[in-house]
């Protein structure tokens, strides 16, 4: 860049025959007062700019953390909601056997006279239901026999727990039952599952009692204080749940020995908290809290306000750092230009200067005549060049703050193009790839334009660079100039990817949840080409409620998982699955020519069933076994609902002939497979 400078000659009057000394201190004074005067400025302008990084690092800080903290509560309830299910299940299956084998006892009761009154005998039939007491109540409610002889003799009213049972000796119904909740024993406190069944020709009750070892492992899992263990936290965070009615702390990741009197536990507290803010906690330790509803109770995570600061003065210090290093090296240069003297002319460059200040950076400071104004010429045009350069010193501000961002401006029909240093990296650009695209304004602009033209599905300024790389593009147009703000919100997107994917796929097995699968199937089922069909398979595992009830629930995970691999193998261009519930899958079989195509597809996964083993336990392992039926669609109008409705049907005819095979939907011959 050039600047000009013209003299407009020499100064006439007094100012020309003022004394040298007085010149030259006005030019020590002229000297300290720029350089005290730019020091205040640039020094301002570092401190406006570390404010601004300040607000806007901790707003993203508080921002990343908030977003950390409704992971880990969505985590935390999915975790309670999984335990519940798994509680609820194992109960109804196991209050369903228990009430077999009470049953069973009344049966023999009723038909063998002589064993209630024998404890020998008493117990031997316990052992052989695999239950832990055997008690006969009277008409009167007292305990007349027993595996357990300390028991005999109890009267059934005198304690809370027993009593319960009473009602069935007033109840006429001859099936009349009663299964107890697990609870503290009326004659030992010890914790059991008591289940009574009527007697039938004489009143009386036969009561079976059973430890109930798995239902406390299963509620022992359902604790906040398990749940908190599965969940790490960073150093100062706190998890913890408050009842919403009654602002009680019912768990706490520390454990519950400390004092929750502070302002964060508090529930009216709590409730603003949402979106997150700064309460009070334990020793007047400012924390940051983000509280979450569910159903009765407050979901609340926290961390120190201290630990956000200590994350963001750590990287404001480096930035402090350097930006004052930048201001000591231009005050230094500054220093050096304006210490020559400048005592009479200084009017002479008014002009240009007004010209430079105006915009018109190619103006030249040119003052001859005098050795003075001539550094001083020479220092003004160094200058001026030391703005036009502001663009690296942009790019090495916004390198040092660690912020993934890049900037770019360009003028259509000027070659001339303006990048910040981390733009390449963004863009995913080899150094040979952007030192090509930077030569020409004009490529810039296409190939930015390409990209914009695709961005990710249901963003508006998110585009997919490459399969790890997500970035946002802000662009601004003003005539023929383009500024343009790039960012890295790969992260962000990664995240959101991965609650879409558990919001649409079963933990368990990985197949697509039901209602996913539906609309899945839907929208297969309406893009179905004219002259092909398809088949809505609704399959159920033969026997599945043995396995877990003589493997344990675990094997009977295993047994789903190896089931839902299976069916993963089948080819993804014609299948679709999903887990329903519990132990029934869907499958829709799709693009396909004609009935023995379907066929041909069912037959190779019944193949690959058979040749499958899963491994029960250490010496026992299973063929698994299932049964399937299937209903064809021709048209794309065929209701999804009714496909599913008529492949159940099939489905009930083969459970109900036989088992471990698959039939077609047949309206006209319900018997037909």
């Amino acid at each position: 860049m050039i600047v000009k400078i013209y003299p407009f000659g020499n100064h006439s009057g007094r100012s020309a025959s003022r004394p040298r000394n007085f010149q030259e201190k006005r030019g020590v004074f002229m000297q300290k007062t720029f350089i005290k005067y730019t020091f205040i400025i640039i020094t301002a302008a570092i401190l406006l700019i570390l404010l601004i990084n300040f607000v806007c690092s901790l707003n993203t800080l508080e921002t990343r953390q908030l977003d950390t903290f409704y992971t880990k509560t969505e985590q935390m309830i999915h975790t309670l909601e999984n335990n519940r299910e798994e509680l609820r299940l194992l109960r109804e299956s196991l209050d369903e056997d228990y009430l077999t084998r009470a049953k069973a006892a009344a049966y023999v009761m009723d038909h063998v006279e002589e064993v209630a009154m024998d404890v020998s005998q008493m117990q031997y039939l316990a052992d052989l239901l695999n239950v832990d007491e055997i008690h006969i109540i009277d008409e009167n409610g007292i305990i007349v026999a027993g595996s357990v002889s300390e028991y005999v003799g109890i009267d059934m009213h005198d304690h809370p727990q027993t009593s319960a049972f009473l009602p069935l000796l007033k109840s006429n119904g001859e099936d009349a039952y009663l299964i107890q909740e697990a609870q503290p024993n009326a004659a030992e406190a010890k914790m059991m599952q008591y289940i009574g069944v009527a007697r039938k020709g004489q009143k009386g009750v036969v009561q079976v009692g059973l430890t109930p070892t798995r239902q406390l492992a299963a509620q022992s899992r359902n604790t906040y204080e398990y749940i908190f263990s599965k969940f790490p936290t960073d150093k100062g965070e706190e998890l913890f749940v408050v009842d919403a009615k009654t602002g009680t702390v019912l768990g706490h990741s520390d454990g519950m020995d400390m004092d929750f009197s502070a302002e964060c536990y508090q529930l009216e507290h709590l409730k603003d908290c949402s979106k997150g803010a700064y309460k009070q906690g334990r020793d007047n330790v400012r924390m940051y809290v983000v509280s979450r509803q569910y159903d009765d109770i407050l979901l609340c995570a926290a961390l120190p306000k201290s630990i956000f600061l200590r994350r963001l003065w750590l990287g404001m210090l480096a930035t402090l750092i350097c930006l004052f290093c930048i201001e000591a090296a231009v005050i230094l240069l500054l220093n050096y230009l304006v210490k020559k003297k400048v005592i009479n002319g200084i009017h002479h460059i008014n002009e240009n200067l007004t010209m430079i200040t105006n915009g018109n950076l190619d103006t030249k400071v040119a003052v001859g005549g005098n050795s003075e104004f001539e550094e001083l010429s020479r220092g003004i045009n160094t200058m001026v060049k030391s703005i036009v350069s502001l663009s690296d010193r942009i790019s090495a501000i916004i390198e040092i703050s660690g912020i993934p961002l890049a900037a770019f401006e360009y003028e259509r029909g000027v070659k001339q193009l303006f990048v910040t240093s981390g733009l390449s990296e963004l863009l995913n650009l080899s150094k040979q790839q952007s030192a090509k695209l930077y030569q020409d304004a004009a490529q810039f602009d296409q190939y930015i334009r390409s990209i914009t033209k695709a961005p990710v599905e249901g963003e508006s300024d998110i585009y997919q660079i490459s399969d790890s790389r997500y970035i946002r593009i802000h662009m601004s147009e003003s005539g023929n100039s383009c500024l343009g703000v790039i960012s890295d919100v790969t992260k962000d997107m990664l995240q959101k990817k991965r609650m879409q994917y558990e919001n649409t796929h079963d933990p368990l097995t990985g197949l697509y949840k039901f209602n996913p699968f539906k609309h899945l199937a839907a929208k297969t089922l309406h893009a179905m080409p004219s002259g092909r069909i398809c088949a809505m398979v609704m399959l159920d595992l033969d026997c599945f409620k043995s396995i877990n009830d003589t493997y344990g629930h675990d094997a009977g995970d295993l047994y789903l998982q190896d089931f839902a691999s299976i069916i993963q193998k089948m080819p993804p261009e014609h299948c679709l699955s999903a887990r329903r519930s519990g132990d029934e899958f869907c499958m829709m079989i799709f693009d396909c020519n004609n009935k023995d195509e379907v066929t041909a597809h069912l037959d190779v996964f019944y193949d690959m069933l058979g040749q499958h083993k899963v491994s029960l336990s250490a010496d026992q392992s299973k063929s698994i076994s299932v049964s399937s039926g299937f209903a064809l669609a021709d048209t794309p109008d065929t209701g999804i609902e009714d496909l599913l409705a008529r492949a159940d049907e099939a489905l009930y005819e083969v459970k109900r002939t036989t088992k471990g095979h698959y039939a077609a939907f047949m309206p006209s011959s319900p018997d037909a497979g």
